[in-house]
């Protein structure tokens, strides 16, 4: 977990929740629910609350599915804060996922074209296309960490 706030010592930034749930597609919908909520008290319109709220949902899908390996009682950490604005930046919503599953190299991370994916792999491509900045790394000890910014415009 050691990597998961470093953004918050560059910039105000307030973590506004915090949510610990196991690797199970069940929990999915509590994830959903929380971004879209967290999201709306921001002020982003409807149709970007459902946006972020799905490529939210696409990440913590992927980890569940390629970090882990499958639904398992491990964790995933998933924090919301809201960045204020600093230098020539604009307000942001930042989320910061944390697994402790297999690592890779984020480079290797990409999203493929859509008419060459089938039913799998689209997941990268919708938070890509969804958010205003996303960033792969290693975690210090295991696992991965994603943090994407939405600007909250």
């Amino acid at each position: 977990m050691a990597n998961i706030d470093t953004k918050e010592q560059q910039s105000s930034t307030k973590t506004h929740i915090e949510l610990r749930m196991r690797a199970n597609p069940e929990y999915l919908c509590v994830a959903r629910t929380v971004v879209r909520q967290v999201v709306r008290i921001l002020g982003l319109k409807e149709d970007k609350c459902e946006l972020v709220a799905l490529a939210v949902e696409e990440a913590l899908t992927n980890i569940i599915r390629h970090s882990y390996g499958g639904p398992c009682d491990k964790p995933i950490i998933m924090k919301l804060s809201k960045i204020d604005p600093y230098d020539e930046n604009k307000p942001a919503l930042e989320i910061a996922i944390r697994d402790f599953g297999r690592q890779v190299d984020p480079k290797s991370i990409k999203a493929g074209q859509l008419d060459e994916l089938g039913l799998g792999g689209r997941g990268v491509h919708i938070i890509r296309s969804v958010m205003d900045e996303i960033q792969f790394s290693r975690a210090d000890d295991c696992g991965m960490q994603l943090r994407m910014l939405k600007y909250i415009t």
